[in-house]
């Protein structure tokens, strides 16, 4: 109810809206309305109303409820059902448990703060409330477990292209799955899934967005290495309208992939590498390697030749390219 209600107002920007004409649209009463609209104020949303006019919304709230990314979203599958915590551990924990649970494809997760976020390796993800975006995407596609990280791939470029077309700012992507700015990492994605040797049940998509950090928000550690679209855009953004573009661009991959398989989206994950067709160092758990950045196979493997010609497979590691 609440998404539409919004949804009524964003199709009259600025303007009154009398409560009998919400009241038809919506199909409740007016008591109904004042409660929602109260709810709304609650979550950050100033709203005007005024006697024989109605109400009017002011100002948005920066909340990333359901009915607040619903308003955005285009999809005809993914985020037709969402869980929101306003703090959580870790929204790959809730999904994991919702799709044991069997929670259909597409539910999402989605957290104003989390205190305990995984990232890649084992390494925390830090989500200050209020200030990132924390979700988790739960899928059941018929693929083999082999094939699962090409969908990790898939969503870095998902990320990249919903980030510009939203907030204008062009990132570029580190293998496998981190996304930069200007050298600085913004985003984190870790897959995960539940599957037998054979067969896939769930795959867990986590994705976390630094939004609207300032740099003293960051901790002191990675203010180095770490960047907000708010610092690098010079202004805050909408965090519900920044989930709402990922999840659109996502399931538009998503089908595409699902219909004619990976080969469009490893070319389109090319152009946004950082190492690709350039040297660089793989810090893998057991040796350093340099070399040249070939590309990634249609596992999503990167492909290193050495300076003795060797073609490595590199699998997991840390990559920095070599002017750096």
């Amino acid at each position: 109810m609440k998404e539409s209600l919004l949804k009524i107002f964003a199709e009259h920007p600025d303007q009154f809206v009398s409560g009998e004409m919400i009241s038809q649209q919506l199909g409740c009463s007016r008591t109904a309305i004042w409660k929602h609209i109260d709810e709304l104020r609650k979550n950050g949303y100033e709203l005007e109303s005024a006697p024989r006019k109605g109400y009017r919304l002011i100002k948005k709230g920066d909340g990333i409820h359901s009915h607040e990314v619903g308003v955005a979203l285009k999809t005809m599958r993914l985020g037709k059902e969402m869980t929101y915590l306003d703090t959580t551990e870790s929204t790959q924990i809730v999904a994991h448990k919702l799709a044991q649970e069997g929670a259909r494809e597409g539910h999402i997760v989605l957290a104003n703060e989390q205190t305990k976020g995984k990232g890649r390796l084992g390494r925390n993800w830090h989500s200050k409330q209020g200030t990132s975006i924390s979700m988790s995407l739960i899928l059941r596609p018929d693929l083999s477990p082999q094939k699962t990280p090409q969908l990790t791939l898939l969503t870095a470029v998902a990320v990249v292209r919903a980030l510009k077309n939203q907030t204008g700012i062009n990132c570029e992507i580190k293998w496998p799955n981190d996304v930069l700015i200007n050298g600085k990492k913004l985003v984190g994605i870790l897959t995960e899934m539940q599957a037998d040797p054979d067969r896939v049940h769930s795959i867990i998509i986590g994705i976390g967005i630094n939004v609207n950090q300032q740099l003293k928000d960051l901790d002191p550690e990675i203010q180095g290495l770490a960047t907000s679209l708010a610092i690098e855009g010079g202004k805050p953004f909408e965090r519900a309208l920044i989930v709402a573009a990922v999840v659109n661009e996502f399931e538009t991959l998503y089908e595409h992939y699902l219909t004619n398989g990976f080969e469009a989206i490893k070319t389109l994950w090319e152009t946004y590498s950082i190492s690709v067709g350039k040297y660089i160092y793989a810090r893998t758990m057991r040796e350093v390697l340099y070399g040249f950045a070939k590309g990634i196979t249609n596992e999503g493997v990167l492909l290193l030749e050495d300076e003795q010609g060797t073609l490595h497979q590199i699998y997991s590691a840390d990559i920095e390219n070599a002017s750096q």
